[in-house]
């Protein structure tokens, strides 16, 4: 096995052709099974070499030379296993204890999370924010904010740029090495190299732009463009909520409603994912049209619906800052109006439950934090539309922070370097 953290490439900035620039790097070479085991160690680490032996099928003599190789390539550890609180293990898996006590005492393997670095960028509409992470996804440097002069890919790759030597002196400037790798998160369609964009709506790109190209000319440094909904679903799946899980769900509401669905901590793949499908599926029959004139959709839940509906029942011109301000502050019209939300936001978790079939929901997005108001509506629509004698669906809502976003993106790219 070998270490591959060098690359070769164009670093001057020049027109370099894209298919000359340099590709995301691995971490090391090795066989496959090499990359499962470090993968696994990453997911759920601390672990100790008898479950991990367990998950991934291996005896212990195939495991022990395997990760020795790992721990001499400064990617995983030995951790006392008295002293460490053991991760998470997969979905319906136990362990078998050993009847072997003899030998040395139990150790714990876990990723060397401070031995590389990596920048995750989250584009809005009007500017981005970036954050430095670890090999474990943590952030490890300041928030940095920028807004984009005008949405062009130019001056949106060079606002990037300039975020991401911002991450890249806090890194320096402190005991970490340098980052390796940049990842972007993006809200609309990138094409499966996870190096174009060719639809981001609140850009306005409606063309093939080659985003990762640019930010790499920019930036020196290997750059993948990701779904920005697909990379919070891979962050949960390998460092939160969603671990270990044998399907997960991811539903953002805000400016828009977003979904994405992973198996095994992997994003199910469809060409039209990107596209806001789950946007238009019934939630309420008797709910306001959409522009697209459907009835009662999950659009009802969008901050633009939400601030119309919250105008015809004050009548008067409402923006969505005003209703949240109301809800918070109990005025009977908002307070409905919340309950009536949160009671849709569960039907439409029972929709993706039923169909769908995930462990687990995680509710993300600028508008998140109105369910955290109104749980019990949310359960309650959750039960209108399950079987009685259905299991409960499980579903958390997570605090909205566009560097979460940023962080998610870095995620991407820590999954592609390492498998």
């Amino acid at each position: 096995m070998t270490n591959n953290d060098e690359w070769s490439g164009n670093r001057s900035g020049s027109g370099e052709s894209p298919d000359k620039l340099p590709s995301l790097p691995h971490w090391f070479e090795g066989s496959e099974y090499t990359h499962r085991v470090a993968c696994a160690i990453a997911k759920y680490g601390p672990i100790a070499r008898t479950t991990l032996a367990q998950l991934l099928g291996l005896s212990q003599g195939a495991l022990s030379r395997i990760t020795s190789d790992l721990i001499y390539a400064g990617v995983i550890e030995e951790l006392p296993g008295d002293s460490v609180t053991r991760g998470p293990l997969p979905q319906g898996f136990t362990p078998k204890e050993s009847s072997d006590r003899r030998g040395r005492p139990q150790t714990a393997l876990a990723l060397c999370a401070n031995a590389r670095t990596f920048v995750g960028v989250k584009a809005n509409g009007t500017c981005a924010v970036a954050a430095a992470v670890n090999a474990h996804g943590e952030v490890v440097s300041g928030r940095h904010e920028a807004a984009f002069p005008d949405r062009s890919p130019e001056s949106v790759t060079a606002t990037i740029a300039r975020l991401v030597n911002e991450c890249v002196v806090d890194v320096t400037g402190s005991a970490l090495p340098a980052p390796i790798a940049v990842g972007v998160a993006i809200g609309g369609h990138v094409a499966n190299d996870d190096r174009t964009v060719t639809f981001a709506p609140f850009l306005r790109w409606d063309h093939d732009v080659p985003l990762a190209a640019m930010v790499t000319r920019a930036t020196n440094l290997p750059c993948g463009v990701y779904n920005d909904i697909d990379s919070l679903l891979v962050d949960a799946s390998w460092f939160g909520p969603g671990v270990g899980l044998e399907a997960f769900a991811v539903l953002t509401i805000g400016i828009g409603i977003g979904y994405s669905l992973a198996m095994r901590g992997r994003p199910v793949s469809y060409p039209d994912k990107s596209y806001g499908l789950l946007g238009h599926v019934l939630v309420d029959p008797e709910g306001p049209r959409c522009t697209a004139e459907h009835i009662g959709c999950a659009q009802c839940l969008t901050d633009d619906s939400l601030a119309d509906q919250y105008s015809q029942m004050m009548g008067r011109a409402c923006t969505f800052d005003d209703f949240a301000r109301d809800a918070r502050a109990g005025v009977p019209q908002a307070s409905r109006l919340l309950d009536k939300t949160c009671f849709r936001l569960g039907s439409l978790i029972a929709t993706v439950a039923n169909i769908a079939m995930p462990s687990k929901v995680m509710v993300a997005g600028e508008s998140a934090f109105l369910a955290k108001m109104a749980i019990d509506p949310i359960r309650d629509g959750i039960n209108r539309y399950r079987h009685s004698q259905a299991s409960p669906v499980e579903f958390t809502v997570v605090d909205h922070d566009w560097q979460l976003w940023a962080k998610a993106a870095a995620s991407r790219v820590i999954v592609r370097y390492l498998e």
